[in-house]
């Protein structure tokens, strides 16, 4: 166990002196910034305050490895583009790099997790190296694997949630748009009234509208953000039915029709693939159980009449 140690901490040592040596070195462009960098003309006074850490000199020799980590993270993770989409999709605020530094942490708490794994095993049992480091590695893959699929968890249920919202949203507008009112009026009718991840998004497209942005577009853009084929659709109706003038309460009433139909199949879908599974507890719980008792007395009559 000492020797485990002895060579933990020096192989530790050797990386950090390696690390040491070859980290951030000084580029080119980084040498000429400060004599091509051009002076900003805003007031200091309207410039963000920087947020002051309680560990100070601590968080300023530990942030470049952080970065670096999260370059590491992203070199085997998904692409920025595509983990920006899913972030905004889980109603998440957060940027790229702050989720990846939320990975890099989460893979650090299952390498403290495995090494300890690792220390109880070497000194209960005497397990070998090798299987202690490949132990270590896959908690910590793991852990980072975990946080990825806990940000895909949050996107499945948020997009759920807004489809069995969708229908009663959009009666809402059908009946505000029948009594006379415009789509922004009823969008901001239906705001003002409902609660839900959907209404956070309506009301996100109304800001949009407030800032110039055409309905059409902002409602794009609201399709964009969730990725849901239903949303898509309400979209590019709303917008068909703006431009050409159409009726807009039938366009909503057919497309909330279409969703509860569309949540009924998929129902069904959901009960014949589960018919297979809810034979297992039939063929290999109820039907021995059953057997059991209809045989159990034939064969004790049996073996009383022996």
């Amino acid at each position: 166990m000492i020797g485990i140690v002895v060579g933990a901490l020096f192989g530790l040592g050797a990386l950090i002196v390696v690390r040491a040596l070859r980290a951030r070195p000084i580029t080119l462009d980084e040498r000429l910034a400060p004599y091509l960098a051009v002076p900003d003309a805003t007031s200091g006074l309207l410039g963000a305050t920087p947020v002051s850490s309680p560990f100070g000199a601590l968080e300023s020799i530990v942030a470049p490895w952080l970065s670096d980590a999260s370059r590491l993270v992203e070199r085997i993770g998904s692409p920025t583009a595509e983990l920006q989409r899913r972030l905004v999709r889980a109603g998440r605020a957060e940027s790229p790099e702050q989720f990846r530094i939320s990975q890099v942490a989460w893979g650090a708490a299952g390498l403290a997790a495995g090494l300890a794994c690792a220390v109880l095993l070497a000194t209960t049992r005497g397990s070998s190296l090798l299987l202690l480091a490949v132990l270590v590695l896959v908690m910590a893959t793991t852990a980072v694997i975990a946080c990825d699929y806990r940000l895909g968890k949050q996107v499945r249920l948020r997009e759920e949630r807004m489809l069995l919202e969708f229908p009663t949203i959009a009666e809402l507008l059908a009946l505000s748009v029948g009594a006379g009112e415009g789509p922004v009026g009823a969008l901001e009718r239906v705001a003002r009234s409902a609660q839900g991840e959907l209404t956070g998004e309506l009301r996100r497209t109304l800001a949009d509208v407030r800032s110039g942005i055409p309905l059409t577009r902002a409602l794009e853009n609201l399709a964009d953000r969730t990725g849901i084929a239903s949303l898509t659709r309400f979209a590019e109706g709303v917008s068909v039915a703006v431009e050409r003038g159409t009726p807009l309460a039938d366009v909503l009433r057919a497309q909330a029709q279409d969703v509860r139909d569309s949540g009924r199949r998929a129902l069904m879908e959901l009960g014949g693939k589960k018919e297979v599974l809810m034979l297992v507890p039939v063929v290999f719980l109820i039907l021995p159980i059953t057997v059991v008792f209809a045989v159990f007395p034939s064969l004790v009559t049996l073996q009383i009449g022996l």
